[in-house]
């Protein structure tokens, strides 16, 4: 089980590293050179999805990951049209600092029945969208507002209450290409009062800004724009 998997790296303070891709960002005829690279980084994990997706190549693009890639991919749906029964598990994203409704709960209806026929392993996780210096995708096609980055205890509370409803997860995103990361007081502050591992992601372009995540408290690190950008990120 992915989700013991992860308990069990908290448990022990083994870090874990989780590379996004964006289908509307990949090259099928490049993605052998693209996994080649994420097999010789750190990852322990593959994250698949985004905002607002277009591509219709996500089962293609898993299946062909999985053809040289022995990490689990897990899907990171911006809506229910990103599901693959190809992946090895989902994070069931409740956008618990918006409230617009449909990301609270109407794309999960529309998922349920999909999921439920599906093998995938579903791993319910409360999303919180931390400002960033500016707007980003997350914001904009969720038409949310981030919670304001210096409200500490605001996020703390979100993510308190998030575990209180049952998410398995906290996830802390700054959003893709952000300005500003995730404060690291925020990321000390919330990983020291909750129980359930802590996810981080968004703004954060290099190694330093990961051991750093790390050191604050955080479980996984998301990196998506550093890498789309550099594939070598992690050679430099």
């Amino acid at each position: 089980m992915l989700y013991n998997e992860i308990v069990a790296a908290k448990k022990s303070g083994r870090k874990l590293l989780a590379i996004l891709l964006d289908p509307d960002k990949i090259e099928l005829d490049a993605l052998n050179k693209l996994t080649e690279k994420i097999n010789q980084s750190p990852a322990t994990h593959i994250l698949i999805g985004g905002s607002l997706v277009e591509t219709d190549i996500i089962a293609d693009l898993i299946a062909r990951l999985k053809q040289n890639s022995s990490l689990p991919i897990l899907l990171f749906p911006g809506n229910p049209s990103q599901i693959s029964d190809k992946a090895d598990g989902i994070l069931f994203l409740s956008l618990i600092s918006g409230r617009n409704p449909d990301y609270l709960i109407g794309h999960q209806v529309k998922a349920a029945p999909l999921l439920k026929k599906s093998q995938l392993e579903i791993i319910s996780t409360g999303y919180i969208l931390i400002e960033s210096g500016g707007e980003t995708a997350v914001s904009t096609v969720s038409q949310t507002t981030p919670l304001n980055r210096n409200n500490y205890e605001l996020t703390l509370a979100t993510a308190q209450a998030g575990e209180m409803l049952g998410n398995k997860l906290i996830y802390l995103e700054a959003g893709s290409g952000a300005q500003l990361s995730v404060p690291l007081e925020t990321i000390q502050l919330v990983s020291q009062n909750i129980g359930i591992p802590l996810i981080v992601g968004g703004g954060i372009r290099n190694t330093e800004g990961i051991q750093n995540a790390y050191d604050s408290g955080a479980d996984m690190v998301v990196i998506g724009t550093a890498f789309e950008n550099d594939s070598n990120f992690f050679n430099s």
